[in-house]
This record gives structure tokens, C-alpha cells and sequence, in this order.
């Protein structure tokens, strides 16, 4: 992911004020949600995986539902940045997902978000079971909100410097 990607994506998805973040797991589909000033990710609902036809349909409608213009998946990098079996299956859910969901897509590194959520629910003293019903939902917020903040930063005029300079 780099910055013309995002920008690309960001472009791309302007048909439609919101974004959707998702965290795929192999049990759960956390999904996350844009504000319409694509400034704040928040925690949507956990999707329990089925079969990908009808997880995909739920995607569908919840897209529908909320005018969304793009998709933001989590891409679960190994430490050093290389991609492994997990990734792989994100990018695979991607691209059977196109035909029944055709929006712009940015895979956004989440590295070790499912972590700082599980930190944070900790240190919040949420019990066994309540942080098995929000982790996977709030890991997608997280996802989404990192993403909102670099695109943020690359309006014009804030964060990025000319690379022509």
C-alpha cells in the first residue's frame, strides 16, 4: 500500500460518502463503518461466517443499506511486511467478492490491530465474553480508522509535502 493506491482508492470510491472496514476472520467478518465526512471508523457488527455466498450477500446489504462507496480490507502481513496464507485468503475473498459487490477495494496493513483492541479491552476490564462479541468489529474500526487518517493526511495541504520539491 502506498500512497498512490490510497489515493487512487480514494478517488475511486468518491461516488459514495462511506467506507466499510473489515477485518476477515476464519470464523468472523468484522465490519466497520465511515462516517459521510470519511473522518471517523466506527464499530458496526460481526458477521459469524457461514458459506461466502450469503457472508457476502450480508456485505452486500449492509453496503446497500449505508450508500457505500469502498471497501477497506485488512491485509494480515507477517512482521516483516511479506505476505502469508492469511493475506492470501484476503485477497481471495476480495476478488470473489467483486462480482457480487463491485466497489473499489484497499487492502490497508493491520498489523497487530486485533492486538491493541485486545489491550485496550483488557485494560478496560471487559470480561472473557465481551471481548469475544466486540474484538472482531472494533478490530475492523481500527483498520478503517488508521486508513481514514492517512487519507486524511493526504489532502491537499496537510501532511504530505510535494514530492516535486
Amino acid at each position: 500500500m502506498n500512497r498512490d493506491e490510497i489515493a487512487a482508492f480514494a478517488e475511486a470510491s468518491a461516488g459514495q460518502p462511506r467506507l466499510i472496514g473489515l477485518d476477515l476472520g476464519t470464523k468472523t467478518i468484522g465490519v466497520a463503518l465511515s462516517d459521510v465526512g470519511r473522518r471517523i471508523g466506527s464499530p458496526l457488527e460481526t458477521i459469524r461466517r457461514v458459506k461466502f455466498t450469503p457472508d457476502a450477500q450480508r456485505l452486500a446489504a449492509l453496503c446497500a443499506k449505508h450508500g457505500v462507496g469502498g471497501l477497506v480490507i485488512g491485509l494480515p502481513l507477517n512482521m516483516d511486511g511479506t505476505e502469508g496464507p492469511r493475506s492470501q485468503s484476503s485477497r481471495s475473498f476480495a476478488r470473489n467478492l467483486k462480482p457480487i459487490l463491485p466497489l473499489p477495494v484497499l487492502f490497508f496493513d493491520e498489523r497487530l490491530s486485533t492486538a491493541a483492541v485486545t489491550r485496550t479491552l483488557l485494560e478496560a476490564d471487559a470480561s472473557r465474553a465481551r471481548r469475544g462479541e466486540l474484538v472482531d468489529k472494533l478490530a475492523a474500526a481500527y483498520i478503517l480508522q488508521a486508513c481514514l487518517d492517512v487519507m486524511g493526511g493526504m489532502a491537499p495541504g496537510v501532511g504530505f509535502e510535494d514530492e516535486d520539491d
